[in-house]
């Protein structure tokens, strides 16, 4: 079953939806407009709308042809980044420094278009919550629903996520059971020594050193210290020490992340970075002060709902358009933090070739308005396949 022809016929409105928030961009939880304009797009479909979780996020709420059946959630994000965009396009970002690098533009249009689409025709039996969310982007907005009572409000058997991927052609979606994206922890490490003048560095303990060996040694982790069949990555992004050529400095701050998949693996990671933290810094006579702080969890799909979501998927794009031996991704997902909830999916939609190195979070990236359709179509077939009408 192909995109819906309902849907197709408004594909021109959803491309203005998308263009409209693309040029109106907002980052995690300032996304005042973004949250105007979505409620008032629910309100004109005919779905009840509560807002204030999260601070800026969004539930609409629709109820089917019977209504005494179960309920579902679909979640897109709304927020943007804080990078410049350098597309010359009549539609680029009107607010300086600040871009929907991302995608979520088109996931917040997707789901509008299916709430449109469901509102008209209402061929299922239950409930479903549209939930558009604030802050995906490092600051865990999908977390802040769920402490502010997002299931509690509206409770839900199952929920359900979607995202685009460059990479992936057009038309087609990929999907697979158990994780589909990394935890992600950060970490902070200080070291602190005795400061010194460059040219007498026996007179003082040299932060620095310590801190190259240790950035050295944080890799033996992967390579030596976790099974070959385990996935993990520890990255050192920051390095920052001194002020001046002359002066050895008293201290050196060593920041970066760590992706796993378990739990299991995530422990052990934290434990040796605090381990290898305090070998050094006993090596070289200077003090270690760690930081650690589990900051998403893993993005794990449930086997029940994986299944449901990989046939609509197919009777949507097609059989052989939906990929399930996709490898995993170690960058994260804070939609992991409703999964942590209810069981659930989260899926990628194909965006087409990364042309010009495009990936997610380039300057250069734009949604491709030709997926809205396919989208809209996959949460709508979602709904009516889900909750079905035994009457």
């Amino acid at each position: 079953m192909p995109v819906i022809n309902r849907i197709a016929e408004f594909h021109k409105e959803m491309i203005a939806w998308r263009r409209h928030i693309h040029a109106h961009p907002e980052t995690a939880f300032e996304e005042h407009q973004t949250s105007d304009y979505v409620a008032l797009r629910l309100h004109e479909f005919g779905v009840d709308v509560h807002r204030g979780l999260a601070g800026t996020g969004v539930v609409g709420t629709l109820k089917g042809n019977r209504a005494d059946g179960p309920a579902i959630g679909l979640r897109a994000d709304m927020d943007a980044l804080d990078i410049e965009e350098k597309n010359e396009v009549e539609h680029r970002s009107q607010n300086p420094g600040k871009m929907h690098a991302c995608g979520h533009d088109g996931h917040t249009a997707m789901l509008l278009g299916a709430a449109k689409y469901l509102a008209e025709t209402r061929n299922f039996a239950g409930t479903v919550h549209f939930i558009f969310q604030p802050a995906e982007e490092n600051e865990g907005g999908a977390q802040v629903m769920v402490q502010d009572g997002l299931f509690e409000k509206f409770p839900v058997e199952s929920v359900y996520g979607m995202h685009n991927m460059p990479g992936i052609p057009v038309g087609e979606f990929a999907v697979r059971s158990g994780p589909i994206m990394a935890a992600s922890d950060l970490f902070e490490i200080n070291l602190t020594g005795t400061g010194t003048h460059a040219a007498t560095p026996n007179l003082g303990r040299d932060a620095i050193v310590a801190g190259a060996q240790l950035i050295t040694a944080l890799q033996t982790i992967r390579s030596r210290t976790t099974s070959p069949f385990d996935a993990a990555v520890v990255s050192v992004t920051q390095m920052r020490a001194g002020t001046t050529w002359n002066v050895i400095p008293e201290e050196i701050v060593v920041r970066g992340t760590a992706r796993t998949f378990s739990s299991r693996v995530q422990s052990h990671v934290e434990a040796e970075i605090r381990r290898i933290a305090d070998g050094v810094a006993r090596t070289f006579d200077v003090a270690a002060k760690v930081r650690y702080e589990h900051h998403y969890p893993a993005t794990v799909n449930t086997p029940e709902e994986t299944g449901l979501t990989t046939d609509v998927a197919r009777e949507v794009a097609g059989s052989g358009k939906v990929s399930l031996d996709k490898d995993p991704m170690m960058g994260a997902e804070d939609f992991a933090f409703m999964l942590n909830e209810k069981p659930g999916v989260y899926m990628w939609i194909g965006n087409g070739p990364r042309d010009g190195g495009c990936m997610l979070h380039n300057p250069h990236y734009d949604f491709n308005d030709d997926i809205l359709p396919l989208g809209a179509s996959y949460w709508s077939r979602l709904v009516e396949t889900r909750l079905q009408d035994a009457g």
